[in-house]
């Protein structure tokens, strides 16, 4: 019995240890293939993903502060400030440095004229590692923090846009977002070489957002933008803006706007329309009052330019006269006195109420003298709508001009495939087309500069630190008619300034032309009864252009005709220009 009993507790031994070897034999394994896991997690974090992490890490450890770049500037074209930046400050908080919340907000508030509770508020509640709790502070007040001795609070500098002469201009150069980037004009348009390149303080903080002592920040320079010159000339604008807000104190119009164009090169001397806003305080608050007064309705909006238009039929005539255009009506032709002309089986009367009185025996001259829209139903029927559609397409209506601003519209014009002999002969007087205050006043500029067309522009160069890095050159597009034709005309219109319609814009001893227009407006496809838009394209001197004017006046209260509204404030425009620029009778034709 006894050796029995040894023999079983003899291999009860064998058998624990041949378990315990296994078992320990399964740790070693899954020792040795938790290690491999460790390793090659180690590999892939260190050799594939330690770039990454790296990143990441540096990103948890690191805080950036904005430093806006400074906005480039925009002069006039002698160099005054139009658009400037000041250098102002944001105020940031980073809510993991804050030790006492409350202390900080409580001196926030006060220093920066903020309610406390909203100051708290943003600081606790922030998603991000930085808050900002104020911009456009200005340096003193940024400053005066530093004797608070707040931790996890500091200021950047950045720009604010600063507008020297307020409402002067504000439907050209625009204004700016709170980033500082374009939103309307020039701001908008040239927004790309205005707005420059931001940069940034990097800081370098611990695991819980304080800053490490004894590191110095490292800093990322912003690149200033750069500088814009206009055509605008300051002085002549002023002149633009005074007549134009007086036209609408009187008249109590819709708008009131005047463009003023060098025709040798279609530079834009001025464009003021009123009413205007103060550039510096824009209605933000008014998405719908900011749009409408930021509009600048005398690139993007269309009308009829009624009889202003006469210019390029009559333009279109004397050219194909001249050519030997057998369908053209000579010079000399004598149109029918008859008060209207029928045409598919429609009247098209006369704007006046005559009897063969001062509308009879009229020839080309005498009919721009009086306005008379039969003869120029003659003339557009005679050529046909082929030759006068290369007149109409040669002055770019129905296209954009390629001015350099945002949201020029292109007008409307029939097109010539689809045009009635109904439809060209109230084109020929201005009606059933549609065009900008721009295309009109490029169009006619081209008519009476010797026949050159020349796109309009607001920009004459860009420049870095005084530097020109791009200057612009006059862009003449084609040329529309001889220097011939275009000399005819204009001594046609300058007779219509001193002795017919336009006669409220004459100047004695200088040789003024211009051409009037009085359109109806239409409301659902019918004629508005007693809404109209009155025009004045006015030039000087009339045998070497130097300046172009064009008036345009919404929905006049209490005005009737382009002749008694809009003429004036060309005059005005022109009578302020002769003084400013000191132009005697006798240096009319210099440049």
């Amino acid at each position: 019995m006894p050796r029995k009993g040894k023999a079983l507790e003899s291999k009860e031994i064998k058998l624990s240890v041949t378990t315990l070897r296994k078992r320990l034999t399964a740790i070693v394994l899954a020792a040795i293939f938790l290690f491999l896991i460790i390793a090659v997690r180690f590999f892939l974090v260190t050799a594939v993903d330690g770039d990454k992490l790296k990143a990441k890490a540096i990103d948890q450890w690191t805080r950036e502060l904005p430093i806006k770049a400074r906005r480039g500037e925009i002069f006039d074209s002698a160099g005054r400030v139009l658009a400037t930046s000041a250098t102002v400050y944001g105020v940031y908080v980073r809510p993991r440095s804050v030790a006492d919340i409350e202390a900080v907000s409580s001196a926030l508030s006060s220093a920066l004229s903020l309610n406390k509770a909203e100051v708290e508020a943003k600081i606790k509640n922030a998603k991000s590692s930085e808050v900002k709790i104020k911009g456009n502070v200005e340096k003193e007040v940024a400053f005066s923090l530093e004797d608070y001795s707040l931790d996890g609070v500091y200021f950047s500098p950045e720009s604010k846009r600063v507008y020297p002469y307020n409402e002067v201009l504000s439907r050209v150069i625009g204004y700016t977002n709170a980033d500082g980037l374009g939103q309307t004009g020039i701001e908008k348009y040239y927004d790309e070489f205005l707005r420059g390149t931001n940069g940034e303080i990097l800081y370098e903080s611990d695991l819980v957002g304080k800053d490490i002592e004894g590191r110095k920040p490292s800093y990322i320079e912003a690149t200033d933008g750069l500088d814009v010159t206009l055509s605008i000339d300051l002085d002549i604008q002023l002149i633009t803006e005074k007549a134009v807000a007086a036209a609408y104190e009187k008249y109590t119009p819709k708008s009131s706007s005047v463009v003023v164009l060098e025709p040798s090169t279609g530079r834009i001397r001025a464009l003021a329309t009123y009413p205007a806003f103060d550039l510096n305080s824009p209605p933000r608050d008014d998405l719908a009052a900011l749009n409408a007064l930021s509009r600048n309705t005398v690139v993007a909006d269309s009308y009829e330019p009624g009889s202003t238009f006469k210019i390029v039929t009559s333009l279109a005539d004397i050219e194909e006269t001249l050519s030997g255009n057998k369908n053209a009506l000579p010079l000399d032709y004598v149109f029918d006195s008859s008060r209207y002309r029928v045409v598919g089986g429609k009247k098209i009367k006369c704007w006046a109420s005559h009897a063969n009185g001062r509308h009879s025996n009229e020839r080309l001259s005498e009919a721009l003298n009086n306005s008379c829209n039969p003869c120029f139903v003659d003339i557009a029927l005679a050529l046909g709508k082929s030759k006068m559609y290369e007149y109409i397409t040669g002055l770019n209506f129905g296209k954009t001009t390629g001015v350099d601003f945002p949201g020029e519209a292109a007008g409307m014009v029939v097109p010539v495939s689809a045009v009635t002999d109904g439809d060209l002969a109230r084109i020929s007087f201005g009606q059933t087309i549609a065009v900008t205050p721009l295309q009109l006043a490029a169009a006619a500029s081209a008519a009476v500069n010797g026949g050159k067309y020349y796109a309009p522009s607001f920009v004459e160069k860009i420049t870095l630190d005084g530097k020109t890095v791009v200057e612009t050159e006059p862009k003449l597009k084609r040329t529309v008619a001889s220097k011939q034709a275009s000399s005819i005309l204009s001594s046609y219109l300058e007779r219509v300034v001193s002795e017919g319609s336009g006669k409220q814009a004459y100047i004695e001893g200088y040789k003024v032309g211009g051409k009037t227009g009085t359109a109806q407006k239409y409301e659902n496809g019918r004629i508005a009864q007693g809404k109209y838009v009155m025009s004045f394209v006015g030039f000087f001197p009339s045998d070497s252009p130097r300046y172009l004017a064009l008036a345009v006046v919404d929905e006049p209260v209490g005005g009737m005709y382009g002749s008694t509204v809009a003429a004036p404030i060309v005059k005005e425009v022109f009578e302020g220009i002769i003084k400013v620029k000191r132009i005697k009778p006798s240096e009319q034709k210099s440049a």
